[in-house]
């Protein structure tokens, strides 16, 4: 269930609300075509179904919903949700964890900065530097919790629960709220470059059951889809 508006006056939330349900609609043909589903905007809440349409046949990967209670006063609350009971996915349930490559510090790796690691590397090589220059780079992720039986929160800016976070507590809201950083059109880019766009096909296990060693018994495939094969790269 959405909140009610406690803070901002619900007049203005509505009507921004309004504002980018609208600015979405005007691109949704583009949008859908990306594999972006609006399949419910109700003030205070839009909810989205996000699908891989470059894989075929295309999966579909999560939901996610956007409550606008207080917003832009307070940035949205956005959940990653079951896409068909619109529940909340705990995080042992997460069909993906919106993995991406970070470097030093957990800073989101960006293809210039490993262009310029690459460089380094074949420069020391070139000076006869022995090995060169180890490329720092590891897999994050978005999705935090502390236990498995929890609802986790997506640590990105412009998301309500990374600014209550007591650990962003010098990153304020209102730092980013004159960006538009929280725009739901912006959050849905990260919410597809991180959890859409980086699957590739599909992570499927087998198993062979016979009835005897020698054909021609009869025996049993088994095909299981068990996740997805994904490919990340720099920002």
């Amino acid at each position: 269930m959405a909140a009610e508006c406690k803070l901002a006056d619900p007049a203005v939330s509505r009507a921004k609300f309004d504002r980018e349900i609208s600015e979405y609609r005007a691109l949704e043909a583009e949008y859908r075509g990306r594999g972006w589903l609006l399949v419910e905007a109700e003030f205070p809440t839009a909810v989205f179904v996000l699908a891989a349409a470059h894989i075929k046949p295309a999966p579909v990967v999560f939901g996610v919903r956007f409550d606008f209670s207080d917003y832009d006063l307070l940035p949205l609350d956005v959940t990653l949700v079951d896409p068909f009971t619109r529940e909340p996915y705990r995080a042992k349930e997460l069909p993906t964890v919106l993995p991406r490559l970070v470097g030093a510090g957990g800073v989101g790796l960006r293809q210039e900065a490993v262009e310029a690691q690459v460089a380094e590397a074949l420069g020391a090589q070139g000076a006869g530097g022995a090995g060169g220059v180890p490329i720092q780079m590891e897999v994050g992720q978005l999705m935090m919790s502390h236990d498995p039986e929890e609802v986790p929160f997506i640590c990105l800016p412009g998301v309500r629960a990374y600014h209550d976070h007591p650990a962003h507590t010098g990153d304020s809201w209102m730092l980013h709220r004159p960006r538009g950083t929280g725009r739901m059109s912006v959050l849905l880019e990260h919410l597809h470059r991180f959890g859409v766009q980086n699957v590739t096909g599909y992570a499927v296990q087998v198993g062979l059951e016979t009835a005897g060693w020698q054909p021609p018994g009869p025996f049993r495939i088994h095909a299981q889809v068990v996740g997805f094969d994904l490919e990340l790269r720099p920002e």
